[in-house]
């Protein structure tokens, strides 16, 4: 009896995810039905227009911000998560060091994204200011090192978890084969790691993909597409939090319509993600 009851508890929990994610799907379309009649599916994904007082509006340079900042936060994070991995899963395994950087890092994660937005502002602008960024074109660049160091404590983390799992009987014999170290740690625990990292990487990458606050007191906010690492541009999730509040109308459905690619975004790349590891552990 207890045993039918819990499955029946976790039947009950799926199908509350599945009811959940079916309500926010059709919210979004809803919202968004009148934007895409509007202006059309690929017309309002490939428009740089955004003026409200024409009421004629295109999400291209919002999708092109949020895609540039979070590939190059990924591409700043992973040298960054791969050594702490590395430290903490491999070389220092198990000591009071890594109990430390663990520590650390996990009060990194737990950081609200409003405070890196602030220390970004206060602290990392003025020193890219210092070396030759203006202070009118600091967006893309300084919201792309702030996502990455946001998302460093994601990847570490779970990369450090996947390292640690790697058998010792595999990193053993290759010791007694006469490997060094780094010879174990790339030709045994890398490769056999390989996809929960990658795992790692692709959640860190959503986490990237949907942040706001941080994003829109850095980004400048500026509805153009960024010309440069030195420009000002805008990401979906900004638009949505500094317009949903004052948006009415045709407006409010292309904003509606934003969240619903950002969701899709999101999906796709999971998806690819996880016919990528479906390859990889073939």
């Amino acid at each position: 009896m207890k045993d039918k009851i819990f499955k029946s508890i976790l039947l009950l929990a799926s199908c509350l995810i599945l009811v959940l994610t079916a309500g926010v799907i059709y919210a979004l379309v809803s919202q968004s039905i009148n934007t895409f009649s509007t202006f059309g599916f690929f017309g309002f994904i490939s428009s740089t227009s955004w003026d409200s007082v024409n009421e004629n509006f295109g999400a291209l340079p919002f999708i092109t911000g949020t895609l540039i900042t979070s590939i190059l936060a990924l591409l700043f994070c992973i040298p960054f998560s791969l050594s702490i991995a590395l430290f903490n899963g491999e070389y220092f395994k198990g000591t009071k060091t890594s109990t430390v950087v663990s520590s650390v890092v996990d009060l990194l994660a737990g950081i609200p994204s409003i405070v890196y937005g602030l220390w970004g502002f206060y602290v990392l602008r003025p020193v890219l200011i210092d070396m030759g960024v203006s202070a009118q074109g600091f967006g893309v660049l300084l919201s792309s090192i702030v996502l990455a160091i946001m998302i460093i404590p994601y990847a570490s983390s779970l990369s450090t978890e996947f390292i640690s799992m790697v058998p010792n009987d595999l990193k053993e014999a290759a010791y007694s084969l006469g490997s060094t170290n780094l010879e174990v740690i790339r030709n045994v625990s890398l490769p056999v790691s390989m996809s929960g990292m990658f795992a790692a990487y692709v959640l860190a990458l959503g986490r990237a993909l949907g942040e706001t606050m941080a994003v829109t007191m850095l980004i400048g906010n500026t509805n153009n597409i960024p010309s440069s690492l030195a420009d000002t541009g805008n990401s979906m999730a900004s638009i949505i939090a500094n317009q949903f509040g004052e948006a009415s109308g045709l407006k409010l459905s292309s904003l509606m319509a934003i969240g619903l690619l950002l969701f899709l975004i999101t999906a796709i790349i999971n998806f690819i993600a996880k016919y990528i590891l479906k390859i990889v552990n073939r």
